[in-house]
């Protein structure tokens, strides 16, 4: 979908570094996704929803732990070896 591409950029190409003393990896995530013009919004089962136009919300959980991931919904994982993000979209 071109709308996981749109996500998966915002967040490898952030338009700000994620610096763990600053802010949150979750603040973090809904800034970058704010910034290219999605409506984040709360979620009570996630960390937080979009809501694109047009479409069903879609609902992320971060993580500093892969092992984490599991098939609920979209996930934001940073890898603080790497120093960089990955986006898993929902299954």
């Amino acid at each position: 979908m071109q709308i996981y591409k749109v996500i998966e950029e915002a967040i490898t190409k952030p338009p700000i570094p994620h610096e763990a003393y600053k802010q949150s990896l979750k603040a973090w995530a809904m800034y970058c996704l704010r910034d290219k013009g999605f409506k984040v919004i709360y979620a009570q089962n996630a960390d937080f929803a979009i809501e694109p136009k047009n479409a069903n919300k879609l609902y992320f959980k971060v993580t500093n732990n892969p092992a984490d991931v599991d098939n609920s919904c979209g996930w934001i994982v940073w890898d603080s070896a790497a120093k960089r993000a990955s986006f898993i979209p929902p299954q």
